[in-house]
């Protein structure tokens, strides 16, 4: 990675640290873009501690982001809104409620479905959750759910968004530490589908105990006879996500390829269809353009930041404090796991990757954890920050879309965030839900 050729000194860590840092949560709780923050933090570190030149910075702005596989960002980004507006997704919700019409609560788990849909071709949580939302939480509550429950369930299914593969978190997390990408989205399809079920889960749960939504009385020749229509009238909606999967896991395309294979085939659909014209083309880049304008500035500031961090000497010493906290693997690997959600509650998941990536990683090294379960874990681990206050991106979307109070939402996703923590935990400490996939050179 970039700062490997770095040779980092232990130092003792002093205001060149902690000044830059109190600057940061200044900045951040002034209501300053995330990326100026960093921005200014790296500089100042890089300043008083004599680590690196600050002519240099330019130019690690610039070599930071010149890397292939983060073209992929931009183009699942823009596949994720050709689908809203070729009105793909709501095929995807059709066949979702379909499949899920013979239960008890069968559209609130149709929508925790259709989240992971579209989760398995935009890579994006928030893209997500206002897709996801705009079509289902009307239609949440009038089946009977609270429309705060309904919010908090939208959000919940969309953080499945970074969990469940082509995840942009991957694609950012191997560029950090130099993992293949490939290999990333592999591993996460266990760890994916278990955060969905745990969402269908709780939610089946909560129906249960208070009764929300009726239906599931229906017998079984009329229930496959649902499905037949729905699949009929939507199959070619997952030519999409099967281009995506069969592509990258095949090894064929690599997750760039299969980005713009997919945007390409998406468009053409939409023009087959007669759902897309155009004139749709510059209402969609530029609402694609916004959205990765958010990702990629804070990717570039952060990789000096992290460079500064190395150079004096943080993620050794963040080892050195946790290994005299305790020796025990299964207590370092709890503290990670703190770290990382209360990371995740008050700063959104690039930054948090970029810059806690390289502190963490030796840690886990330390512990002899499986490099690729560190990931899955750490990602898994973030995407609970996505739905608990105050940051909770996902809670501030749907509270957009519905003007609900985000305390309220916040309430309602309790059980969701609980047995997501769940999750978490067996994915930190049992390495084969992460590794079962790979090859056995990553075992």
């Amino acid at each position: 990675m970039l700062w490997q050729h770095l040779e980092p000194q232990t130092i003792e860590l002093g205001w060149d640290f902690y000044g830059p840092v109190l600057l940061f949560v200044l900045l951040v709780a002034l209501a300053v873009p995330v990326w100026a923050a960093i921005g200014a933090a790296a500089s100042l570190m890089l300043v008083w501690s004599g680590a690196l030149p600050l002519s240099l910075v330019g130019e690690k702005l610039f070599s930071g982001i010149d890397a292939f596989a983060l073209t992929a960002v931009p183009l699942f980004i823009l596949t994720g809104d050709a689908l809203v507006r070729t009105g793909l997704s709501r095929k995807f919700l059709d066949v979702a409620e379909a499949l899920t019409q013979f239960a008890k609560g069968g559209f609130g788990s149709a929508t925790v479905l259709v989240c992971g849909m579209f989760a398995a071709i935009s890579g994006s949580d928030a893209a997500g959750a206002a897709a996801v939302g705009r079509m289902t939480i009307d239609r949440l509550v009038e089946s009977g759910y609270p429309r705060p429950y309904a919010c908090a369930l939208v959000a919940a299914g969309a953080c499945t968004g970074i969990l469940i593969p082509p995840s942009i978190a991957y694609i950012i997390i191997g560029l950090v530490l130099g993992i293949s990408a490939s290999t990333l989205f592999l591993a996460a399809v266990i760890p994916g589908i278990a955060i969905l079920v745990s969402i269908l889960a709780t939610n089946i749960i909560m129906n249960r105990l208070y009764g929300w939504e009726g239906g599931g009385n229906i017998g079984m020749s009329e229930y496959f006879s649902r499905l037949w229509v729905a699949l009929k009238s939507g199959w070619y909606a997952f030519i999409v996500p099967v281009i995506i999967f069969y592509g990258i896991f095949s090894g064929r395309l690599t997750p760039t390829e299969a980005g713009a294979t997919a945007v390409v085939v998406t468009i053409v659909m939409g023009f087959i269809l007669g759902t897309m014209r155009f004139s749709d083309f510059p209402a969609m880049l530029v609402s694609s353009a916004k959205v990765n304008g958010v990702i990629i500035p804070i990717i570039a500031f952060s990789i000096p930041l992290a460079e500064a961090l190395a150079i004096i000497g943080v993620p050794q010493g963040f080892v050195a404090v946790a290994t005299g906290i305790s020796d025990e693997p299964w207590v370092l690997i709890m503290m990670m796991v703190l770290v990382l959600i209360a990371a995740g509650c008050v700063m959104e998941t690039t930054p948090n990757i970029v810059i806690l990536a390289p502190i963490l990683k030796p840690l886990a090294d330390n512990i002899g954890m499986n490099e690729i379960q560190f990931c899955i874990m750490m990602i898994t681990a973030l995407g609970v920050g996505f739905i608990t206050p105050p940051l909770g991106l996902n809670l501030f979307v749907v509270s957009g879309l519905t003007g609900e109070s985000i305390l309220k939402i916040a309430a309602r996703a309790v059980p969701f965030v609980l047995f997501m923590l769940a999750v978490t935990l067996l994915i930190a400490y049992v390495p084969a839900i992460s590794t079962t996939l790979l090859p056995e050179i990553y075992k």
